[in-house]
């Protein structure tokens, strides 16, 4: 039977110039290297110049994926980018991307569901181009995160950095089996009863102001692998297919303990996960593409590759996406 897949045709993404160490950062709150790496496998991270914003870091990373992807930017139609830290709270960051790159037609809007909005912005994308809505997506996550942190908190500061990533998807004929390539599956999930395990406590409604981010860290760990692992088996159950099927594991970089033990819960090893929160921490909705474009770009993901994407974040919002590359 011939469906429309959604297929991944370009990847790109972009990192702030500006890299804190773990040493930088024990220099101003109380906490060492190895207190750091022993409970995150934490590094480094990146974070954005004073004058960069998000929509800056978001239109270095939609550029190195077009030229990846070979094609006319004016064949966009759909602009989604994912973020928390927005350059405005209006207008959507995604319509100052779309300005650059000289659009003027077609949409363009932000998705907010923290961490995960990477996987839920191209499940959208994934949809606008099965009805029909879209026929070449822009999907972004992009995030300057770095200016919602406490640097007076350890147990938070320590986890975030700033990037962006994105990727070009278009509409493609398939024989409607799980040889095609695209989209083969996504699943998305949120539960507001957790909101308070891991949030900001600030808003334009609630108190006018920026605000922190705030987490019980050992909660968000609990909740993490259950959840992630739930999401991950039902996509391998709507396709058939099991995680040795799996050719490369591209989890959110929350925290290595956490990609870690959803690995294991869900029998995948090591080798088959691509880890890059050791030199870029946690970057929220930016972390999945980040990933995504390293190991594509160093030759890992290859055409043809069975890949799986995860990602959970505040709210809580979570959900797992099987494309073949």
């Amino acid at each position: 039977m011939s469906v429309i897949r959604t297929v991944v045709t370009g990847v790109g993404s972009y990192l702030p110039s500006r890299v804190v160490t773990n040493e930088d950062i024990s220099k101003i709150v109380d906490t060492t290297d190895e207190w750091i790496v022993e409970r995150t496998g934490i590094h480094s991270r990146h974070i954005a110049a004073e004058d960069e914003l998000t929509s800056h870091l978001a239109l270095a990373a939609a550029r190195n994926a077009i030229a990846d992807a070979g094609i006319d930017v004016q064949e966009i139609d759909t602009i989604i980018l994912a973020t928390t830290t927005p350059d405005n709270t209006f207008p959507a960051t995604a319509t100052a991307v779309q300005a650059e790159l000289g659009l003027h037609h077609g949409a363009a809007f932000d998705v907010q569901a923290v961490c995960s909005g990477f996987v839920y912005a191209m499940t959208i994308a994934d949809t606008f181009i099965k009805t029909g809505q879209s026929k070449t997506a822009l999907v972004i996550g992009a995030e300057t995160f770095s200016r919602l942190l406490d640097w007076t908190d350890r147990t938070t500061c320590v986890l975030f950095g700033d990037g962006a990533g994105a990727a070009i998807v278009t509409g493609e004929q398939g024989a409607g089996t799980n040889a095609d390539r695209g989209i083969l599956t996504a699943h998305l999930h949120s539960d507001g009863r957790y909101k308070e395990k891991l949030y900001v406590d600030g808003g334009p409604s609630s108190t006018q102001s920026t605000g922190h981010v705030r987490m019980e860290g050992r909660e968000v760990f609990r909740h993490a692998v259950v959840n992630i692992a739930e999401a991950i088996k039902e996509s391998l159950e709507a396709t058939g297919l099991t995680a040795e099927d799996i050719d490369w594991f591209v989890p959110h970089q929350a925290n290595k303990r956490i990609l870690d033990g959803t690995a294991k819960r869900i029998g995948l090893p090591p080798e088959k996960v691509v880890m890059t929160v050791g030199e870029q921490g946690n970057t929220s909705a930016a972390s999945v593409p980040l990933a995504l474009d390293t190991a594509v770009k160093d030759g890992r993901i290859k055409r043809g590759d069975l890949v799986l994407l995860e990602a959970m974040g505040g709210g809580f919002t979570w959900g797992s996406l099987l494309f073949r590359f």
